[in-house]
Order: structure tokens, then sequence, then C-alpha cells
């Protein structure tokens, strides 16, 4: 079974992955880090925005958010195939959607009930190794420097030996700035704490969930920080690799 947790030492080539037990997980990380999904439709030229709300193994669906803009329903309406395309840290993830979804209220908002894929397609063009966390394990940050007025709490989302993904809670768009230095990135590590300059590289806020996430970049590593880093995304990977083998997504 082909396997997206491996870690390479440059870009890995593009993959079709076929397997439920693959695909589930794949999608899952896209909906726990909602990356944004670009929906097209075949012969037409806009791009629509929407989320991963819900991906349910056992009905075989996936629940996606309402279209941004909205005026992209009428071609659902019409039955028109689409194509969803993701990245989630330098990992591209895309599919077919082939059948019509189903429109519902869910939790008092417009959804989409879509089959799930029978293949995705994914390329992996990151060379670091990216360890996501699972929902159960958290891990938590505090993000401060000259720049912040305060020091910004939160939690870790994934981590690789070069970067770091943030979940932020609140609206911080504002006070964060791209290319912008930090000088102390705390993380609590299960073996301690440790702290490190980071530089963002992505930020973004999500107002459902009111949570703000922000990729960065570890700024001037010291020996001792890179190994406790190292340390711990092995120990991830580790983990990944002993859950997709025992098919426990």
């Amino acid at each position: 079974m082909s396997n997206p947790f491996i870690e390479d030492n440059g870009p890995q080539p593009p993959k079709v992955l076929k397997t439920p037990v693959e695909i589930v997980a794949n999608l899952r990380q896209l909906q726990q880090n909602h990356d944004p999904l670009i929906i097209t439709f075949h012969e037409r030229n806009q791009r629509f925005q929407s989320y991963l709300i819900e991906v349910d193994r056992d009905k075989n669906q996936v629940l996606l958010d309402e279209m941004i803009p909205r005026d992209g329903e009428r071609y659902l309406q019409n039955g028109e195939t689409f194509h969803i395309e993701a990245y989630h840290e330098g990992v591209r993830v895309a599919w077919e959607c082939l059948q019509s979804p189903e429109i519902v209220e869910h939790e008092g908002a417009r959804c989409y009930v879509s089959q799930m894929p029978r293949e995705v397609h994914y390329h992996q063009r990151r060379n670091a190794f990216r360890a996501p966390l699972k929902q159960g394990e958290q891990v938590s940050i505090e993000l401060a420097g000259d720049k912040l007025s305060k020091p910004l709490k939160g939690y870790l989302l994934d981590i690789s030996a070069t970067g770091c993904k943030l979940r932020i809670p609140g609206n911080f768009t504002t006070g964060l700035q791209s290319g912008q230095i930090y000088e102390r990135l705390t993380i609590q590590l299960p073996f301690g704490a440790m702290t490190t300059a980071v530089e963002l590289r992505h930020i973004q806020y999500v107002e459902k969930v009111d949570t703000t996430f922000a990729g960065a970049r570890f700024h001037r590593l010291s020996g001792l920080e890179q190994r406790q880093i190292e340390r711990f995304v092995y120990q991830l990977q580790r983990e990944a690799r002993r859950f997709d083998s025992d098919g426990l997504f």
C-alpha cells in the first residue's frame, strides 16, 4: 500500500491513493487543519472556495461547507461535475466529484453531502516530513516577540524539522504579519518546553471556528532545539505509521 507518511530526502512523485485508509487519512487532515478547498467546474473558469466539515467513513460521505461565492450552487443543481483541490503545507491533494452532492442544512448552515472519492491525487513536494497531531493531542504554544503587544496562546497543528503550523483562537490577522520574525515561540513538547524564533509564512483566519491559522518556519535553530524537534517529529512519524498500518483512521 502506498504510504504518504513515509519520509523522503526530496519531493515525492505524484501518487494516486485508492485505499479507504489513505483517502480518509488525508481528507481528515484537510478537515482538521481547516485548509481551504478550491472548487472548479469543468469547462468553467470561475473558482469557488469551500471547506471540509466532516469525513464519514462509515457512510462513505464527506460534508462540504457552503461555497464562496454561493452562486456556484446553481452549477451543482444543474448536475455539473467538479474538481476539488487543496494544499496542506506543500502537499497537493485533489479529487473529482462525478456525482451531484445533496444540499442540506448542518448545524444551521448550508452544506453539501458528497460521496467519498474513490481515488485522491497526492503530491508531496516538501523536502521535510511534516507530522500532523491527532485531534486528541493538545500541544500548547505561546508566540511572543517585540512586534507583539502581548503573547498569543494556542496549539500546535503539525510540525516538521523546518517549521510548524499553529492554531490560535481568535482573529489576529491584523496583529500578525507574514515574513515577520517573532523571537519566541514556546512549544510544550511532551519531554519539556522548547523556545525558538520563527518566521511567519502564511496567516489565515477562519470565521466559522473563530481561529487564526499560521504557518511558521523555524529561524536559526540551535543544535539542541533541532534535536528536540527531530525527536518529537520522529515520535509522531512512528505513531502515524503504526496507525496507518493498523487501519485505525
